[in-house]
């Protein structure tokens, strides 16, 4: 896959691709939690860091945030909204959270924001990337 075949597949594809901190233990974590709960296997991965994740960079409209992106029927998701839409799309209990988008956004992205800013300090921070498996790979770009 070259690299402009990443670029097509962030803006074209009708699965979410959710764009994350691939440094981050708990964007890691977060993404692991997907994989387990998204049993319709629909979600696509990019790190920021990776070739596809700038290339997505690019196409994002304004200073894109550097945690999460969710990126969905050619919209970007950012901040709590991303993830409850990301909660939304998995399927099960964990779609219900979604009733939490009734809270005001700037409430939701002012914990979001929180959480984001300390995420290194609370949960640590990799060298590298996560690395998927054999059986994870076509889900990564």
């Amino acid at each position: 896959m070259s690299l402009s075949d990443n670029i097509v597949i962030v803006k074209d594809t009708n699965r979410p691709v959710l764009l994350f901190d691939g440094e981050c233990n708990l964007c890691n974590r977060t993404v692991q939690f997907i994989i387990r709960y998204d049993k319709k296997k629909i979600f696509l991965f990019a790190p920021l860091q990776s070739a596809a994740g700038k290339d997505a960079l690019l196409q994002f409209p304004g200073t894109a945030p550097d945690s999460v992106i969710l990126f969905y029927k050619e919209k970007y998701f950012i901040r709590s909204t991303a993830a409850l839409q990301t909660l939304r799309l998995i399927s099960g209990f964990w779609g219900l959270l979604y009733i939490f988008i009734l809270v005001p956004r700037f409430l939701r992205d002012r914990v979001y924001d929180i959480i984001s800013r300390n995420r290194y300090k609370w949960f640590g921070k990799r060298n590298e990337c996560m690395i998927p498996t054999k059986e994870l790979a076509g889900r990564f770009l």
